[in-house]
């Protein structure tokens, strides 16, 4: 079955039927994050690196990498009893725009924290497949691990 994410949110599956999908990451971020032993797969949306305050991350945690990434692995091994050290993270999505006002620069800010974020937290982030200037659809097999991505040229 799908399990789709939307921005902001996280999903955690260990049904080896299950795929878990998000759409349009451009300057958004998705982590995903795998166990092979247990067959225990989740995947995060984010939208921004870091909240403005506390109670806005309490709110909206997975909107934000600093706040929503450590819950994703806390749940994962609280919840699921995964082992920190069995997990296999990867990393996608961080696009930049190619609007010349675009003085944001969200993109390279989401990568920084969610790679901050998980060096922090002493997890490696074995591939990734970020930045560039297009638009990714992942789909991640519970069963598998595996990572399908769908890219398309982002036209803003």
């Amino acid at each position: 079955m799908d399990k789709i994410i939307g921005i902001g949110e996280y999903v955690i599956s260990n049904a080896p039927e299950d795929f878990i999908k998000t759409f349009a990451l451009a300057s958004c971020v998705a982590v995903t994050v795998y166990n092979p032993f247990l067959y225990l797969a989740g995947m995060i949306h984010i939208s921004l690196p870091n909240p403005t305050d506390q109670e806005e991350a309490k709110r909206r945690p997975g909107y934000y990498a600093t706040s929503g990434i450590p819950l994703l692995i806390h749940k994962l091994c609280r919840d699921y009893g995964s082992q920190r050290k069995d997990l296999q993270v990867k990393l996608f999505g961080g696009a930049v725009s190619l609007r010349k006002d675009d003085y944001f620069k969200i993109g390279p800010k989401n990568i920084k924290a969610a790679r901050e974020t998980l060096l922090g937290m002493d997890l490696k982030i074995m591939d990734a497949h970020i930045g560039g200037v297009i638009s990714r659809t992942i789909t991640m097999s519970v069963l598998s691990g595996e990572i399908e991505i769908a890219a398309l040229p982002i036209n803003f």
